[in-house]
């Protein structure tokens, strides 16, 4: 069999891996990924429903894919076509909607996989490899309709994921990023009804992950400030050269008040504890978050409390989205529905103090001696030489008085902050991408940093 495939995924990095491992199985049955200006005979495109806009992406990408494939049968999958099915079938060219991430291995099956993956060898086109541990969230937050549409809580048998973490170190990926749709449950599901010493959490996981021989250093993805606890802080502290110190911790209000209309489980105070008994543990660690602005009722003073909370959090970067209601959840019905110029404004202004905060955590970050994950390289030409900018149409000159030799590496430290260093031919050694590199670091520009290559 020789068919050719073409995948398309809107959303987190839970749908990312999902993809990929539908992807893989695929090509365990003779399907090839499609050349840049071939038709496919097969599509899946995995969707997102976390807001009124990845619905309408949703829908859009499965139109294009018609449009640009119109002999591929299509079949879609993700949180939009677990929550909407009939709406989704309806689109052309859908010949089957998943509405259960657990038929997966059927889908496969019906496509002529035999061999169903329980995990990944690769991760096409990336240079860090995400890998799902767990599946599911128990929670009732407000606004949020992902437990309606992922409410089954599961978490992977350990052996699978350390043998597909050893796995994706032999195939070269130097980053690996835990992921969940509810990261700190892992484990949850198998304690019931277990004693507390025979718990099983995902402190236990990373320590077990962390003994895997070979060179490659681990990332949490979100994790709710809740489940920070002493006994993960303890991993972190004793594997320092292995798990990455930066936490991505989901605030969403810094206002008691709003926090209780969105049926949060905490309050500021227990938040902030936890940051600053993250950073009493741990040198500098970075840590990053998500809030929404404008939620149903959320006055000036209490807008105004979230920005108090984030400057005492310190956050390195902040993502700032305006609320969106989601059809189904009890925020969508809430009174005083907050007009979209003014959550526009509370976005803009949370922006300006995201800068703010990063630059203060950047300049704290000069004189340390980091480990940055090479993402580009490129050769630069002699001083004083235009050359084009790689992220815009720009141009400009090199200012650090580059020989023909010398080659810009970028990429992301371990804090989470992108890097750039100049690397020359007097360091004797050719740096690739996707390889891990040790980086004193000189001078922050507020928006990265600057450092020199010590080793690699």
């Amino acid at each position: 069999m020789s068919a050719r495939i073409k995948v398309a995924t809107l959303g987190c990095k839970v749908n990312q891996y999902e993809t990929e491992l539908v992807r893989q199985g695929l090509q365990r049955a003779g399907y090839n990924d499609c050349g840049e200006n071939e038709s496919a005979d097969l599509c899946v495109v995995n969707t997102c429903t976390v807001t009124n806009e990845g619905d309408a992406k949703s829908r859009q990408v499965v139109r294009r894919m018609h449009r640009d494939n119109p002999d591929a049968k299509i079949v879609v999958m993700g949180c939009y076509a677990t929550r909407a099915p009939d709406e989704v079938a309806k689109l052309p060219g859908v010949v089957e909607v998943i509405e259960d991430k657990r038929e997966l291995p059927d889908l496969m099956s019906r496509f002529g996989v035999i061999d169903v993956p329980t995990g990944l060898d690769g991760f096409s086109g990336r240079h860090r490899a995400y890998v799902k541990v767990q599946d599911g969230c128990l929670l009732r937050c407000s606004y949020c309709i992902i437990p309606h549409v992922r409410p089954q809580l599961t978490s992977r048998p350990q052996s699978h994921i350390l043998d597909e973490v050893t796995r994706l170190s032999e195939a070269g990926h130097r980053e690996v990023v835990l992921t969940g749709i509810h990261l700190g449950h892992y484990g949850v599901d198998w304690n019931r009804n277990q004693p507390r010493e025979n718990w099983i959490r995902l402190a236990h996981l990373l320590r077990d992950l962390c003994e895997i021989p070979g060179q490659f250093r681990i990332r949490l993805s979100s994790i709710e400030a809740t489940e920070v606890t002493r006994e993960l802080i303890s991993v972190l502290k004793d594997f320092g050269e292995r798990i990455v110190p930066h936490l991505h911790l989901c605030l969403q209000s810094g206002s008691d008040s709003v926090l209780r209309r969105m049926r949060r489980r905490w309050g500021t105070k227990m938040f902030l504890d936890r940051c600053h008994l993250l950073r009493e543990s741990l040198e500098n660690p970075a840590i990053t978050t998500d809030v929404i602005v404008g939620f149903p009722g959320e006055t000036t003073q209490e807008f105004e409390e979230t920005l108090e909370t984030c400057r005492r959090a310190g956050f390195s970067k902040i993502h700032a989205f305006p609320f969106s209601a989601r059809r189904g959840t009890p925020a969508a019905e809430m009174p005083n529905q907050i007009e979209k110029c003014v959550k526009s404004q509370r976005v803009a202004s949370l922006t300006e103090l995201e800068v703010e905060l990063r630059e203060d955590y950047f300049r704290n970050l000069v004189g340390s001696e980091l480990e940055m994950l090479v993402e580009s390289t490129r050769q630069l030409a002699p001083a004083n030489t235009i050359l084009p900018s790689s992220s815009d149409h720009s141009y400009q000159v090199a200012s650090e008085e580059p020989t023909s030799n010398d080659v810009l590496l970028r990429g992301t430290s371990c804090r989470y902050a992108p890097v750039e260093s100049i690397i020359g031919s007097t360091h004797g050694t050719e740096v690739a991408v996707g390889e891990l590199v040790r980086v004193q670091i000189n001078k922050s520009d507020g928006e990265k940093l600057h450092g020199t290559v010590i080793s690699s």
